[in-house]
C-alpha cells in the first residue's frame, strides 16, 4: 500500500479488490498487515513447506503473509531480547480468530518442542479452543462463531527462543448475552451443546428442546448449518479432557449450565402486598427447585435471595421485597454473575494447565479483540469495545508515526513536528479520572437511585460543549459520540447494571453456602468480600489499563488502514531510494542522465526543473510531500505520452511501407495459392462425384438385396405357419370326429339300456297277466291238462328262449357301457 502513489481510499480498495481476485487476500502497508476473509479454506497457504519458507526471510521479500507478521516478532524477540505483541482486529467475521490460530501454529513451529518431549505448551494453547469457543463463542448476525470476548495469549520464552510457557487472558466477556439475545443471534454455545447431550444426562438435568428455555427462546435460531451440537458436546468433554479438568469438575460445570437454564425459566406475578412479587405458576415453582437441586442450595433461600433485597443500615437490616419486574432483573444478574466466574473458573484452569515459566524475560503476545462497533442498537458493550479501540487507535498512531520519525532521522533530514489527527480528546472524554463518561458511570452506580435518564442528563450537562459529544434529538437517555472511525449513538438504558460487575450480597451468601464445592468455590467466602475497601467495581474503570505494552506488528482493524495512510500523508508519504527515483523519474531531465553526475545532484536538478518545492533529500533516499508523488508521476505519464507519440508517427511510417511490400507479396502468393487451391476443390469435387455415383449403385443394390431377401424370408415363415395351422386344424378335425363317435355309441347304448328296461318292465306285467289267465283257464279247464300238456312244454321252451334272449342284451348293454367311458376317456 506505501507503494501506491495515489494514498486514497478508492486506490486502496482497488488495490485490495485486484488481490482478492487472485487469492492474494494479504496485503502490506508497511509492516501493517491486511487481512481479507476468504471465506473459503486454502490449505495451500499454511502448510509446513510454506512455515519453512518465510523462515527468517525479510519482509517484503516474499509474498504478504501472516506467516511473516510472526517471523518479525520472534526475530525481533531473539534478535533484541525484547517482548513483542501483535494486534488481530476486526469486525466479526473478520476471520480474526482463525489468524489468530496461525499465529500461534507459526510461533509454535519456530520455537515448539519436539514431538519426543509429550504434550508441548503451544499444543496445550491450541486444544483449548474447543472449550474456551463452547463457553466464549456465539452465533452473532455476521458469523456462526464469534467470539464474544477478548482473548491476549501470552507465549513465554527461554533463552533459547523455545516455548517455555503460556498464559491466556480475556476481557470483556458479553455477560449480557446469558440473559438476552436478538433474533437471529444465539447465546453461548454450551447451552445448546448441554441440549443436545446423551439422554441420561438431559433426564438427569430436566433439559429438553432449546425452545422450552426462556434464555434460548428469544431468538428463532436454535440450529448452526453444518454443526452437530450432539457431536460438539463430546467434542467438547474430550478437550475438556485434554486441558486436565476431571471428570466431576466437568460434572459440576455443565450442572451450573443447566441451573441457568432453569434459573430464566423462573417467572413472577404481583402479590396483594405492594412492590412485592412471588412464583408466578408451578412451572416456575419446579424451575426454582431444579435450580436449587443444581446448584445444591436451599430453595426457599434461592427464591428469598431473587424476590428480596437486604439493606444494611446502622440501625439495622431491612428486607426490601422487589416487583415482578426487579425480581427478573435480581434473577438475571444472578445468572449472568454465576456464568461470568464459571468463565473465569475456566480461564484459570486452562492456565494451571498449560503452565508459566516464571523465569521467561520474553513473551510474544497475540491479542484477539473485536474491532469499532456501530450497529443499530449500542449498549455498554459496544462503548466498551469502541474505548478499546480508540486507546488502541492512538497507539497505533503514536507507534506507525514514530517509525516515520526515526527514519527521518537516520536520512538527517530537515523536519520539524507534524500534527496529525490525534483521538486524545476523545480518550479524554470517556476516561478522565474527574468528569469523564467513565468517573460520571461510576459514580451513578455508588448512588441507589439513580437511573439511566439522571445519567444521561448529567453526561448533556458535563459535555454540552464538548466537540466529540452530541445530544441526539427527541431522545432523553441516548448520547452521541465522535469516534475516530465514525458517529456511534449510544443508548444508556442498561449502562448502570452493566457497569456493575460485584456480587449481591444475598447472592454470594447463598452460592458460597452451596453444598457442591465447584459452586461455592466460585464465590469468595463473606469474610474475604468484607476485607476488601469496596464491593463496588465497574467494568469501565478496568478498560483504562487495558492496552498491550508494545507492538512490532499490527494487524489490520476497522478504519485503521485509511488513518495509517492519512498518518503517511501528514509527513513525507513518499519515499525511495535515489536509484529508485531516477530510474522512475530520470526521463523529465534526460539531459542530466547523460551527464556523469552524483545521483543526489541529479535528483536535485530534477525537482529544480520541475519547480517542486516541500521536499527532502536525505543521505540515501528522497522524501516527497502528499501529492508530490503523484504530480511527479503526471509529469512522467505527459512526457511517456509525446515520447509514445513520436515513437507511434515513425512506427506507423515503417510499419506502412513494410506492410504494402508484405501486402504486394502476400497477393501474389495468396493468388498463386487461390488458383491452386481452386484447382484442388474442382479435382475433390469431382472425385467425389465419382464416387458418390459408385456408393449409390453399391447401395441401391445392397437395399434391393436386402428386400428380396427380408420378403423371401417372410414368404417362407408365412408359408410354414400357415402349413402348421392346416396340419393343427386337420388333427382337431380329426380328434373331433373320433370323440363324436364315441358319443355316439355311448348314446346307443344308452338308448339300448333304456330300451331294454322298458321291455323287461313290459315281460314282467305281461307274464303276470299271463299267471293269472293261465291259472283260470287251469281251473277252467281242469279237464283238459293232460291234453294241453305238451302245448305248455311247448310255450314253456319258447319262454325260456325269451329269457335268454333278454339276458343276451342285457349283456351287451353293459358291454356298451364299457365302451362308452373308454372313447370318453380318449377324448378327455
Amino acid at each position: 500500500m506505501t507503494k501506491l502513489l495515489y494514498l486514497h481510499e478508492p486506490s486502496v480498495l482497488h488495490n485490495l479488490s485486484r488481490r482478492y481476485g487472485i487469492n492474494e487476500i494479504y496485503t502490506y502497508t508497511g509492516n501493517i498487515l491486511i487481512a481479507v476473509n476468504p471465506f473459503k479454506g486454502l490449505p495451500e497457504l499454511y502448510d509446513v513447506e510454506v512455515m519453512e519458507k518465510y523462515k527468517g526471510a525479510a519482509i517484503g521479500k516474499l509474498s504478504p503473509h501472516v506467516f511473516a507478521i510472526a517471523d518479525i516478532a520472534y526475530r525481533a524477540m531473539i534478535d533484541e531480547g525484547k517482548s513483542n505483541s501483535i494486534l488481530v482486529s476486526g469486525e466479526s467475521g473478520a476471520g480474526k480468530t482463525e489468524t489468530t490460530k496461525m499465529l500461534m501454529r507459526y510461533l509454535a513451529h519456530l520455537g515448539g518442542n519436539n514431538a519426543s518431549e509429550g504434550r508441548s505448551v503451544e499444543q496445550q494453547v491450541l486444544e483449548s479452543n474447543p472449550v474456551l469457543e463452547a463457553f466464549g463463542n456465539a452465533k452473532t448476525v455476521r458469523n456462526n462463531n464469534s467470539s464474544r470476548f477478548g482473548k491476549f495469549v501470552e507465549i513465554q520464552f527461554n533463552e533459547h527462543g523455545r516455548i517455555s510457557g503460556a498464559a491466556i487472558r480475556t476481557y470483556l466477556l458479553e455477560r449480557s448475552r446469558v440473559c438476552q439475545i436478538s433474533d437471529p443471534e444465539r447465546n453461548y454455545h454450551c447451552f445448546y451443546l448441554l441440549c443436545a447431550a446423551p439422554q441420561e444426562e438431559i433426564e438427569k438435568y430436566k433439559l429438553g428442546n432449546p425452545s422450552s428455555f426462556h434464555y434460548l427462546n428469544q431468538s428463532n435460531c436454535y440450529d448452526l448449518v453444518g454443526v452437530n451440537d450432539a457431536r460438539e458436546y463430546l467434542t467438547t468433554r474430550r478437550a475438556m479432557d485434554t486441558v486436565g479438568i476431571s471428570k466431576e469438575d466437568q460434572e459440576a460445570i455443565f450442572r451450573v449450565v443447566a441451573a441457568i437454564l432453569h434459573l430464566g425459566n423462573i417467572n413472577f406475578a404481583k402479590e396483594e402486598e405492594a412492590d412485592s412479587s412471588a412464583l408466578k405458576d408451578e412451572s416456575s415453582q419446579f424451575h426454582l427447585q431444579m435450580t436449587a437441586e443444581l446448584l445444591m442450595c436451599d430453595p426457599h433461600s434461592l427464591e428469598g435471595a431473587i424476590c428480596q433485597r437486604i439493606m444494611i443500615t446502622p440501625e439495622e437490616i431491612i428486607k426490601k421485597s422487589l416487583n415482578p419486574h426487579d425480581a427478573a432483573v435480581n434473577r438475571d444478574g444472578l445468572a449472568k454473575t454465576i456464568y461470568s466466574r464459571l468463565f473465569e473458573w475456566l480461564v484459570a484452569k486452562i492456565n494451571v494447565s498449560i503452565g508459566q515459566d516464571p523465569n521467561s524475560t520474553c513473551l510474544i503476545g497475540v491479542l484477539d479483540i473485536y474491532g469499532f462497533e456501530s450497529f443499530k442498537t449500542n449498549s455498554f458493550e459496544q462503548f466498551c469495545i469502541n474505548f478499546t479501540n480508540e486507546k488502541l487507535q492512538q497507539h497505533f498512531n503514536q507507534h506507525v508515526f514514530k517509525m516515520d520519525q526515526q527514519e527521518y532521522v537516520k536520512e538527517e533530514i530537515d523536519w520539524s513536528y507534524i500534527e496529525f489527527i490525534d483521538n486524545q480528546d476523545i480518550l479524554d472524554l470517556i476516561e478522565k479520572k474527574t468528569g469523564g463518561i467513565i468517573a460520571l458511570l461510576d459514580e451513578a452506580c455508588m448512588f441507589p437511585k439513580s437511573t439511566h435518564e439522571t445519567f444521561a442528563q448529567k453526561l448533556y450537562q458535563t459535555f454540552k460543549d464538548h466537540k466529540r459529544f452530541i445530544k441526539p434529538k427527541l431522545t432523553r437517555a441516548d448520547f452521541t459520540i465522535v469516534h475516530y472511525a465514525g458517529e456511534v449513538q449510544y443508548q444508556s438504558d442498561l449502562f448502570l447494571d452493566k457497569n456493575k460487575d460485584y456480587v449481591v450480597p444475598e447472592h454470594r451468601e447463598l452460592l458460597s453456602a452451596s453444598r457442591c464445592s465447584f459452586v461455592s468455590g466460585l464465590f469468595r467466602s463473606p469474610t474475604e468480600e468484607n476485607a476488601k475497601p469496596s464491593k463496588f467495581s465497574a467494568i469501565g474503570s478496568r478498560l483504562e489499563n487495558a492496552k498491550p505494552s508494545k507492538f512490532s506488528s499490527i494487524g489490520s482493524r476497522f478504519k485503521g488502514v485509511l488513518e495509517a495512510i492519512r498518518i503517511k500523508c501528514s509527513g513525507y508519504p513518499t519515499h525511495m531510494t535515489f536509484s529508485e527515483f531516477l530510474q522512475r523519474f530520470g526521463m523529465l531531465a534526460p539531459e542530466i542522465l547523460r551527464g556523469d553526475y552524483e545521483e543526489r545532484v541529479a535528483c536535485k536538478w530534477i525537482f529544480e526543473k520541475m519547480e517542486l518545492t516541500g521536499h527532502q533529500l536525505g543521505k540515501t533516499k528522497v522524501f516527497l510531500r502528499s501529492g508530490q508523488g503523484a504530480e511527479l508521476d503526471a509529469h512522467r505519464a505527459r512526457v511517456l505520452r509525446n515520447s509514445a507519440a513520436v515513437i507511434q508517427r515513425h512506427a506507423k511510417a515503417r510499419s506502412d511501407r513494410k506492410s504494402f511490400t508484405l501486402q504486394r507479396q502476400a497477393s501474389v502468393h495468396i493468388q498463386s495459392h487461390w488458383r491452386g487451391k481452386r484447382a484442388r476443390k474442382l479435382y475433390k469435387e469431382k472425385r467425389e462425384d465419382a464416387a458418390a455415383v459408385k456408393i449409390q449403385r453399391n447401395l441401391r443394390r445392397q437395399l434391393a438385396t436386402r428386400s428380396y431377401n427380408g420378403i423371401r424370408f417372410s414368404a417362407v415363415t408365412l408359408q410354414s405357419g400357415l402349413r402348421a395351422m392346416a396340419a393343427r386344424s386337420e388333427f382337431r378335425s380329426r380328434e373331433q370326429n373320433k370323440a363324436a363317435t364315441a358319443l355316439q355309441a355311448y348314446w346307443r347304448s344308452h338308448k339300448a339300456v333304456s330300451d331294454y328296461k322298458k321291455l323287461k318292465e313290459a315281460s314282467v306285467v305281461s307274464q303276470c297277466s299271463m299267471s293269472e289267465r293261465i291259472a283260470e283257464e287251469e281251473t277252467m279247464n281242469l279237464n283238459m291238462e293232460e291234453e294241453e300238456t305238451d302245448d305248455l312244454e311247448l310255450s314253456y321252451d319258447e319262454l325260456r328262449e325269451k329269457l335268454e334272449e333278454l339276458k343276451f342284451h342285457l349283456l351287451s348293454e353293459k358291454q356298451l357301457r364299457v365302451r362308452y367311458k373308454s372313447a370318453l376317456f380318449s377324448i378327455v
